[in-house]
């Protein structure tokens, strides 16, 4: 007779038993806890990201894509303003702090000036709010700095459309030192 043939039976993997849904929030709760208790607490404004995009120059502290900081649920950014920003419409309610400069924002074709220490305060209305962000100052750039509190924008449709880009935007989304 010829070479017996040897088979050999191997037991699969069982896969891992799937979470609940009720388990899983359990689950993204510790991790915002420990994130929230374990995250930097300092962000660097030597340290930030400034990036090129269709809005202008913009230098991010906290954004959806930071995920190592102890507050996530916001947006805080910095935004420099040469000549005029990007033209969009998103929902409102979120404010801009005048870090330096002045210039005008006008708001759904309403024009309201500003200067270094003013707070801007995006109206929520129906259908979003389209604005624009002007600089006015003959010395230099303005900034403003903004901050958005995401679940709110959620909440209230996450309107984002883009209408005009800035003048200083070039095509691709740039990080500062790739220039």
């Amino acid at each position: 007779f010829g070479e017996a043939e040897r088979v050999v039976e191997r037991e699969r993997p069982r896969a891992p038993a799937q979470k609940s849904l009720y388990e899983s929030v359990f689950a993204r709760m510790a991790a915002r806890r420990d994130l929230a208790e374990n995250g930097r607490i300092v962000i660097k404004g030597s340290e930030i990201p400034w990036q090129m995009n269709r809005q202008g120059k913009i230098g991010y502290y906290l954004h959806d894509d930071i995920t190592d900081t102890a507050l996530t649920e916001w947006r805080v950014f910095i935004h420099e303003i040469h000549t005029h920003s990007g033209k969009h419409v998103h929902q409102g309610g979120l404010g801009l702090y005048v870090l330096e400069g002045q210039g005008t924002t006008v708001i759904d074709g309403k024009a309201e000036s500003w200067k270094e220490g003013d707070l801007i305060v995006l109206p929520v209305l129906p259908g979003g709010c389209e604005h624009q962000h002007f600089n006015t100052d003959d010395t230099g750039a303005s900034q403003w700095l903004a901050f958005i509190f995401v679940p709110f924008q959620f909440a209230t449709g996450a309107i984002f459309e883009q209408r005009e880009e800035s003048p200083e935007w070039k095509g691709s989304a740039s990080v500062e030192g790739d220039e």
